[in-house]
């Protein structure tokens, strides 16, 4: 009994041997051990053991042995246990074991019950077992493949058939066996109908469980009857079996007493049978042949079959083969004495017996119907009826067999023609002879039995004819194989078949013609046979000796004229009235299908050969278009006009300009029933003029092409292709295609008319109504395909260029201009009817398909496509309506005139209104992603993605009947549907992880479906992440209004949700193959990761998320699975190091997608690492940092795995970029800024290639125009620069988009490092080793990004200084025992005096402080040089400048080295030079920003640093840059900054303020520096500014409490640089005193002032008052200066020189 991965490994093995003969397969050697590995499965083929009592006596004891254990059983198990073994005729033992597999698997099968699960299992597995078997013997006998591999698989098969080391005789067994298999698989069939009929009859109701069973067992028996014909057919073409399986076989044919699909599987059985046993060629003798002969002779009087015609049929194809030993009979033939002629008559006369019997017939309807009639071919099928006439035919009611038995049997009966043609020749005269003897009695007027339908055409030639074309129908290789040898017997037959041909030989012969010439050789091969002139006769016969070109020509001439002369006569007075045109007598009751046949193979030719096209229409007597337009006037039947439209349709394909012109301006005036002259070469032709208006006769034209399917359907097939793009105007798309003035004579210009005919009587009025699925579904293609080409024709970038463009778009157009491209393409009046109801009914109604249906319709099939086109015209009108509403629309009212009638619903604003009535669509698209058919999932996932994220439709809702309900309208149709779970198992499937995909890559089907899963759900979430939509849906959660929810048993809790399957698919799927990353693997893992970043950075989902990832440990295994990239990383086989990585697209991808995903997987580690701190996990969060930081404990031992700073190393990923320049001769005037993608802040993202190319191609109409490019050679040179350009632009998208994915990486990297540096909880010294260990990484880095001026210099930057921070804050944490160690502010000025020097206890002086100081030490040069880089901009120098800054503030890790380390810092400034400070000096003055404030903090640390150790460079060179001038003078310049400064720039100004205030006065603590600013005029400059003029007694003008503490700053900084002056200047400088005392004689009220307000407030001991610590200090800082002035004094003095002066004497 098959085990639970019994059908798994049959699965794998069937992918296996698929991929081989596909030749797809990488690992042959897997192969071999799968087969070897089911060697006995093989064999035993569809044995099963039967029902015995035994096991249903342990079945009712309630116990049973489950899974290799023993298990009790409940009366539900036991008794659908019963019910399986008597179901499938199998022990109950093994049903027991069956139905729990059935159990564990019910969600695999869409969550069916068990028993139906186990029904639909068991199946399955005998299916895929079967397929297996054929597909080893069908490349053991294959040609195609090679050698050895053939060889092993011969070698399988005697292996599996006993027959290597066994006798012979085995061979014959297992074929025996397999048709016993077949025999038991007809019986349970009819067991299966039996049990059906008998529910009918007694009325039971229809359970759909039950008849969904049953109707799976019948198709899957007949595929299992299907494979056993195929593999017994395939055993006797290996030589594998013996005389008895013949007679064996014709034995159970004679039993068969009823046609059905599997008697039909029997038919290759037998033709194989007929070659290997009677054919020369066969493994049989002459005496083993003629003994089989006997048999079948004997048989035909005395064992009847119960099938007659069938038994006819096997006659003839025995015949046919056994012939071929009389055809040559060489010398020493064992037949001595034998009559061979009276043999000869007597094979002869059973051949015609057989024929007589229905044998031709009966092979005739059996080849029909085993070739698919889904695209429903009136023509031939009509021909078939007619040629099988009343003969007794079997009935297939659902054939439905697969394209290898078809091809099996397309095969066998190719063979039976080839033997028929070289075997019995004269057989195929008689046939001739006795037709023609036919014919003539006919057309001698025998019309009595003709009227009366007694005389009979025995039709034998034509029959075969028409079996013939069957068989090499849609089969290139054979069709090939029959033109090869030119002198063949297949081609001999050709050219005798071909001669003195009558009507309805013709019409099949040009069928069978058809057949052959499909492809471009054998095409060409039928136009050399068909230009073969032969001896045309005399005038008074219309038909050449040979079929041939001027025989067609002349035939097609004549009824035209004909026609032409009827309809003249026959023409009604008003066409448009009631009486109808009769139908004209063309000559002979078969002359219809003649001329159908014909037409078929102009058409077919044309539309296989473009040479074919050209000679036609370049003819110098026939003139192909005209005669077709006078073949379709509306007295010949419908499928006569349908066959001229195809003709028409077949010459348009690779149409030129030219062409599509002329067919139009035909099309039109036949249309309209004024068609022109040109038809005076049929002599005498004349047109017909009617007394209606054109309008009118083009009316009634339409109505009659609109009346019948097969018309209407060749008709729109017509139009698609004149409306597609011709080959000369195909680049852009800026043109028309068809003439301007079309129809102006009669009516406004344009093919308005055609489209309201497509749309309007054709897709609205009549599909509805044909009644006829395969119909419906073939001409709703062809109108789709009108659609789709009328929509996708239309150029929208053209307006987006004409808005944009500063050159004239409409010189450069083909149209006339742009408003006559807009007004007369089809696009608006399409899409006008996409807001009509009628319209839109039909189109939603073919959107909505039977689900099953679709899933068992074949690929190519008519459902498949049409459903397919239908989805993707809904994308279309979804992608393009706005377009049409803002710009076309409104274009179109305004310019456009006379226009026809308005079709649109002016209720409809938009599409989505259309689809908010019929929400059923998005239940149909979700269950066509479970349909098997790869394009159209995509398409159905790509229509889901717009649907889903659509604003309007996905518009909240409020429900008072249920919270479930209220939401996402989208949402609650999902949630209210009763397959929400199978649906969701469907796309749980499409992304299931399957490692046979690696063999095949990027073409794997299911790796496509892939993509397009990942990209609904992405761009789903993305749209809406905070609100319930689809996506979530089917992800797994639950919606309860607004919010989400895990249910309880559901998928998503028992953890095999869609959210589980895209968590095994991102950790599953390799990054790389054979050392080699690949684009589409990486690719794939980045989307699954997008969206689950989505998911956990969301409020709405991030605590199921993060919980989910961290219950299936999703971060450790993706951490564990990091590969480490370095230089020699190939990128899709491409390494950075080449210099045209950048033009190969897939590496760029590859190492783009790659970044995305280190990017995104540090964002999760970030998000992990932050949300463990919040909870304070310590084991969790001990063992993360370990795994971060290198260590993690797996199964009890710690292993080494990748650290934090390893996943650095795709800053490794340096691209070599060659050089490329843009030279350009012929583009001059060329903006490539149109339609640019801009980022946030305004740069380029990335340009536009696609309407970049189209501005060349306008350029390139231009030039062609201005005759520039007037030579190959002209336009040679000028694709070359086209080339060029698009190379230059997509190689700058290309390094952009690396670009800014690698910082993005960078930024996640700085993040989780910052992280596990400032996390609680992390001991010290591993945050100081980190520190070190980050600051030693990168700088370097920084050195070598910071010489370049490379963005990411600026991040590393930032983040050296972060780390600075965090070495400040581990000190001040061992100082101060606990300390904070979270600031990482930047130190101002006036703190940083108070900071401790040294960032290191005691204890930790020596060598780890010297190693820290060095790397800092380092760091600070890097940054100095960086700052002189004159490529550096002004937000990397700002980021240096705060890490020297900060550098110059920290000073030395080791006290004892802080002499040292000062001298190393002042020696590293002095020897960058004076370039330095001149630098920092021009930022400090104009720099942009807060980049000015980073260059003056610097300058007051170096200045600082320069005083400390006793030297003047800093000052001085200051001094020579006139820099302390300047900087003294600004101070006047104050209060007219700050009243011309806005309030939110207010902060920023007076930082400057802080920043200019404390260099100053760090330079006026120096004797040379105070000297300095007192030559620049300190006192002068406050004075000028005026600020310290306020009478504060009268109070300040300033409502703002924070101006007004500003306000005190900036006097507070004042006047500590004129205290520190007077200082610096020392009491001996009388100058300097005498002005610190003019200062306080000029501004004494408000010292006064403060001092009062200072006693005030200490007097009263008042708490709490505004500003009282800025008055404290003002008032210190005046008495201080008071003090060092002597102010007191010299007032006394002054006091007494004015008494003095003021005594009277």
């Amino acid at each position: 009994m098959a085990t639970e991965d019994r059908l798994e490994v049959l699965r794998d093995l069937q992918h296996d041997l698929v991929a081989l003969a596909n030749s797809q397969l990488l690992n042959i050697e897997r192969l071999w051990l799968k087969l070897e590995a089911n060697i006995d499965a093989f064999r035993r083929l569809l044995e099963k053991p039967a029902r015995s009592d035994p096991s249903r006596v342990r079945i009712l004891s309630g116990t049973a042995e489950l899974d290799g254990s023993k298990h009790a059983i409940n009366d539900e198990f036991r008794e659908e246990t019963l019910q399986l073994a008597e179901a499938l005729e199998l022990d109950e033992l093994e049903s027991a074991q069956l139905l729990h597999l059935g159990q564990k698997l019910a969600r695999s099968y869409l969550n069916r019950p068990p028993l139906q699960c186990a029904v639909f299992h068991f199946h399955n597995t005998r299916d895929t077992l079967l397929q297996c078997l054929r597909l080893v013997l069908k490349q053991s006998q294959a040609v195609e493949c090679e050698e050895e591999i053939r060889g092993v698989l011969l070698q399988l098969v005697t292996l599996i058939l006993e027959t290597r080391d066994g006798p012979a005789r085995n061979g014959s067994l297992f074929v025996r066996k397999c048709m016993q298999e077949m025999t038991g698989c007809e019986k349970w069939l009819q067991s299966i109908l039996d049990r059906v009929q008998r529910s009918v009859m007694l009325g039971q109701p229809q359970d759909p469980v039950f008849t969904e069973m049953m109707d799976f067992q019948m198709g899957s028996l007949h595929r299992q009857h299907e494979s056993l014909a195929t593999i017994i057919t395939l055993l006797i073409k290996g030589g594998y079996t013996a005389d008895e399986d013949f007679y064996h076989a014709i034995e159970h044919m004679r039993t068969i007493d009823r046609w059905g699909e599997m008697t039909l599987h029997y038919v290759p059985v037998l033709t194989s049978l007929t070659s290997q046993y009677g054919s020369i060629e066969g493994g049989a003798n002459l005496r083993e042949s003629r003994t089989i002969n006997s048999r079948i002779m004997e048989g035909r009087d005395s064992q009847v079959w119960a099938l007659p015609n069938l038994q006819a049929a096997m006659t003839a194809w025995w015949l046919s083969e056994y012939s071929g030993w009389y055809f040559d009979q060489p010398t020493g033939s064992p037949l001595q004495g034998v009559d061979l002629e009276a043999e000869a008559q007597s094979r002869s006369d059973c051949f015609f017996r057989a024929l007589h019997d229905g044998a031709l017939q009966c092979t005739l309807s059996i080849i029909s119907q085993c070739k698919p009639n889904d695209w429903y071919n009136p023509e031939k099928m009509g021909l078939t009826r007619s040629l099988l006439g009343d003969a007794p035919i079997p009935s297939f009611e659902s054939a439905t067999m697969t394209l290898d038995f078809q091809e099996l049997v397309m095969e066998q009966f190719e063979n039976f023609t080839t033997a028929f043609i070289t075997n019995m020749p004269d057989t195929l005269r008689r046939f001739k002879i006795e037709e023609d003897d036919q014919r003539r009695r006919i057309l001698s007027g025998i019309q009595a039995n003709l009227q009366t339908g007694t005389a009979e055409n025995s039709g034998h030639l034509e029959r075969f004819l028409l079996i013939m074309s069957y068989a090499y129908e849609d089969r290139p290789d054979a069709a090939e194989a029959f033109w090869a040898d030119t002198e063949s017997n297949l081609y001999g037959f050709l050219q005798w078949a071909s001669r003195r041909q009558s009507t309805p030989c013709i019409s099949a012969f040009c069928e069978f013609f058809r057949a052959i010439s499909t492809g471009q050789e054998c095409s060409v091969a039928a136009q050399k046979f068909l230009l073969d002139e032969n001896i045309v006769s005399s005038s008074r016969h219309r038909r050449s000796i040979s079929l041939s070109w001027a025989q067609i020509f002349e035939e097609l001439d004549f009824y035209a004229s004909r026609i032409r002369d009827n309809t003249i006569a026959a023409l009604p007075p008003n066409p448009t009235g009631g009486t109808k045109p009769k139908n004209v007598d063309i000559e002979e009751p078969e002359s219809p299908v003649m001329l159908e046949c014909y037409l078929r193979l102009i058409g077919h030719l044309c539309s296989q050969s473009q040479d074919i096209r050209l000679w036609i229409l370049s003819h110098q007597t026939f003139r192909i278009v005209d005669t077709m337009f006078a073949l379709s006037v509306s007295t010949i039947p419908a499928r006569v006009r349908a066959c001229v439209y195809n003709v028409i349709q077949a010459l348009l394909i690779e149409k030129d300009l030219d062409l599509g012109y002329y067919v139009w301006t035909g099309l039109d005036h036949w249309a309209s029933s004024t068609y022109p002259q040109s038809l005076q070469t049929l002599g005498g032709f004349r047109p017909v003029k009617v007394p209606n208006a054109a309008t009118a006769g083009e009316e009634f034209t339409f109505e009659t092409v609109a009346s019948s399917y097969e018309e209407a359907n060749a008709f729109m097939s017509m139009l698609h292709t004149l409306v597609s793009p011709s080959i000369n105007a195909a680049r852009l798309n800026d043109g028309l295609q068809f003439p301007e003035q079309l129809g102006s004579s009669y009516r406004m210009p344009g093919i308005e008319p055609y489209v309201d005919l497509a749309l309007d009587k054709v897709f609205a009025d009549l599909l509805p109504h044909l009644g006829d699925p395969p119909k419906t579904r073939i001409l709703s293609l062809n109108v789709l395909d009108f659609i789709i080409e009328c929509l996708s024709s239309f150029n929208e970038d053209l307006i987006l260029i004409a808005n944009k463009s500063k050159g004239t778009v409409e010189e450069s157009m083909r149209s006339s201009s742009l408003s006559t491209y807009i007004r007369l393409h089809p696009f608006s009046r399409v899409m006008e009817w996409f807001f009509n109801d009628r319209v839109i009914t039909v189109l939603f109604a073919l959107t909505h398909q039977n689900n099953l249906d679709v899933s068992r319709s074949a690929p190519g099939s008519p459902l498949i496509v049409a459903l397919l086109r239908s989805i993707e015209l809904m994308s279309q009108v979804m992608r393009l309506q706005s377009t049409y509403l803002d710009i076309v629309r409104p274009f179109t009212k305004v310019n456009t005139s006379g226009k026809g009638h308005s079709v649109l619903n002016p209720s409809l604003a938009s599409f989505e209104d259309s689809v908010s009535t019929n929400l059923y669509i998005i239940i149909d698209l979700a269950l066509y992603c479970g349909s098997g058919h790869p394009d159209l999932v995509c398409a159905s996932l790509e229509l889901l993605k717009k649907i889903c994220t659509s604003r309007k439709l996905n518009a909240l809702q409020t429900s008072k009947l249920s919270s479930k309900l209220a939401g996402n309208r989208l949402v609650s149709v999902l949630l209210q549907h009763e397959d929400l779970e199978p649906i969701c198992t469907l796309f749980i499937e499409a992304l299931a992880f399957d490692a046979r995909e690696l063999d095949l890559g990027p073409v794997a089907e299911s790796y496509a479906v892939k993509l397009s899963v990942l990209d609904f759900l992405d761009a789903t979430l993305s749209s809406s992440p905070e609100k319930p939509n689809v996506a979530h849906i089917l992800l797994g959660f639950d919606c309860v209004g607004n919010s989400l929810t895990v249910k309880d048993g559901g998928l998503f809790a028992e953890g095999i949700s869609l959210f589980h399957t895209i968590l095994g698919l991102v950790v599953e799927y390799p990054d790389s193959i054979e050392d080699t990353m690949l684009s589409w693997s990486l690719g794939l893992k980045r989307k699954g990761l997008q969206i689950l970043r989505t998911l956990w950075i969301s409020s709405l989902t991030s605590t199921h998320t993060l919980t989910q990832l961290r219950n299936t440990e999703f971060l450790k295994a993706m951490w564990l699975q990091q590969s480490l990239l370095n230089q020699g990383t190939r990128w899709s086989g491409v390494s950075i190091r080449d210099g045209d990585f950048l033009f190969n697209q897939d590496a760029v991808e590859a190492l783009d997608d790659f970044l995305s995903q280190r990017g995104l997987l540090l964002e999760l580690a970030s998000t992990e690492l932050r949300l463990l701190f919040t909870e304070e996990a310590s084991e969790r969060k001990s063992q993360t940092m370990s795994m971060f930081l290198g260590s993690l404990l797996l199964q009890g031992s710690n292993e080494s795995t990748v650290t934090v700073f390893d996943l650095l190393d795709f800053l490794e990923t340096d691209v070599t970029d060659s050089p490329m320049g843009l030279e350009t001769r012929y583009i001059s005037s060329f903006d490539p800024t149109i339609g640019i993608n801009l980022a946030p802040d305004g740069s380029i993202l990335a340009y536009n290639l696609s309407l970049m190319q189209e501005l060349l191609e306008l350029q390139r109409n231009t030039l062609l125009r201005n005759g520039r490019i007037a030579d190959p050679i002209a336009e040679g040179e000028f694709n070359a620069e086209v080339q060029n350009i698009l190379l230059y632009f997509g190689r700058e998208n290309s390094s952009r988009q690396l670009m800014r994915t690698r910082l993005a990486a960078l930024v996640s990297w700085i993040d989780l490092a910052t992280l596990m540096m400032e996390g609680n909880n992390v001991e010290e010294a591993v945050r100081s080793a980190f520190t070190l260990q980050a600051l030693q990484t990168l700088s370097p880095r920084l050195e070598l990004y910071a010489s370049q001026n490379r963005p990411e210099a600026i991040i590393i930057a930032k983040f050296a200084q972060t780390l600075l921070a965090q070495l400040d804050a581990l000190e001040s944490t061992d100082s101060k025992n606990g300390g904070s160690s979270n600031d990482l502010e930047p130190r101002t000025p006036n703190n940083r005096r108070q900071s401790n020097r040294s960032l290191a206890s005691k204890s930790e002086k020596g060598r780890a402080g010297d190693v820290t100081n060095d790397r800092l030490f380092q760091l600070f040069r890097i940054s100095l040089r960086a700052i002189q880089n004159p490529d550096c901009n002004d937000i990397l120098r700002e980021a240096v400048y705060n890490i020297c800054f900060r550098y110059l503030t920290i000073d030395s890790i080791s006290n004892t080295n802080v002499a040292v380390d000062r001298f190393q810092s002042m020696r590293a400034v002095t020897a960058e030079g004076r370039k330095l400070i001149d630098i920092v000096s021009d930022d400090g003055y104009s720099g942009e920003g807060t980049c000015r404030i980073a260059a003056l903090l610097l300058l007051d640390a170096m200045t600082e640093l320069s005083i400390g150790e006793k030297s003047t460079y800093i000052v001085d060179a200051l001094i020579k840059t006139n820099y302390l001038v300047v900087l003294v003078e600004s101070i006047s310049h104050i209060p007219q900054e700050l009243g011309e400064t806005a309030p939110a720039d207010i902060y920023p100004l007076a930082a400057y303020y802080e920043a200019k205030f404390s260099l100053l006065l760090t330079i006026s603590q120096s004797r040379l520096g105070a000297t300095q600013i007192m030559n620049a005029g300190l006192f002068s400059s406050i004075r000028s500014s005026g600020l310290f003029a306020t009478d504060l007694d009268l109070g300040l003008d300033i409502d703002n409490p924070q101006a007004t503490e500003k306000y005190y700053q900036l006097l507070l900084a004042l006047l500590r640089i004129v205290v520190a002056v007077v200082m610096s200047r020392g009491p001996q400088n009388e100058q300097t005193i005498s002005q610190a005392q003019g200062f306080l004689t000029a501004y004494r009220s408000l010292m006064v002032a403060i001092f009062k307000r200072q006693a005030r407030i200490e007097g009263l001991q008042i708490k709490n008052v505004n500003n009282s610590g800025f008055l404290v200090d003002l008032a210190e800082l005046f008495v201080l200066l008071i003090s060092l002035t002597g102010f007191l004094e010299h007032e006394e003095e002054k006091d007494a020189q004015r008494s003095q002066r003021g005594v009277f004497t």
